[in-house]
């Protein structure tokens, strides 16, 4: 079914373009596409793979786990892998381990933090937890969008600038694949 949310984030991407940012919330028009069934798991699950597939020095424990994710969810993102299932059984496994890895909490004044040491890791959890039903709420997949496409610039903070850019524009082409998916179904 073809929504004009693509085009919305398209906007973003010419904003960004010619103002050189724009706001993570401006994403928040991506909770009404969530809502179609079956997008927030197809979401999830690409997500853990591109996040899973990110050349970088992660060792020890959070390589193995990002190796294991590439094992069980594979690298490639075909539009006929998007609506692909895996072992639920192991996806939730390799979910809880990824979060175990992040259990580290540190006391703040206003509350506990807790202390992420590899932030690809992050990503694959969170992606994970949508794939697997553990999360359902469109506003948790705009949590992930903004999670994995925000960057800190100095010029304008944490938000959607520069290295951006590439993302939303592989988040439209997913989602247009999406929706061709579904128009074929």
């Amino acid at each position: 079914m073809r929504t004009a949310v693509p085009e919305k984030i398209q906007k973003i991407i010419a904003d960004i373009d010619a103002q050189g940012n724009a706001s993570l919330t401006r994403l928040t028009v991506l909770k009404k596409w969530f809502e179609h069934p079956g997008r927030l798991s197809a979401f999830g699950l690409w997500i853990a793979r591109r996040a899973s597939g990110r050349k970088g020095k992660t060792k020890a424990e959070a390589g193995a786990l990002l190796n294991e994710t590439r094992a069980l969810l594979g690298v490639a993102s075909t539009r006929e892998s998007y609506f692909q299932q895996i072992d639920p059984a192991a996806a939730r496994s390799l979910h809880d381990r990824a979060r175990a890895f992040h259990s580290e909490f540190q006391n703040q004044q206003w509350g506990p933090v807790r202390i992420i040491h590899c932030w690809p890791l992050l990503l694959v959890e969170e992606g994970l937890a949508l794939h697997t039903g553990l999360n359902h709420h469109p506003s948790d997949g705009y949590k992930l969008a903004a999670d994995w496409t925000k960057n800190y610039d100095s010029r304008y903070g944490d938000g959607l600038n520069g290295p951006s850019r590439g993302k939303l524009q592989e988040l439209v082409r997913f989602m247009f694949a999406v929706e061709a998916l579904e128009d074929g179904r």
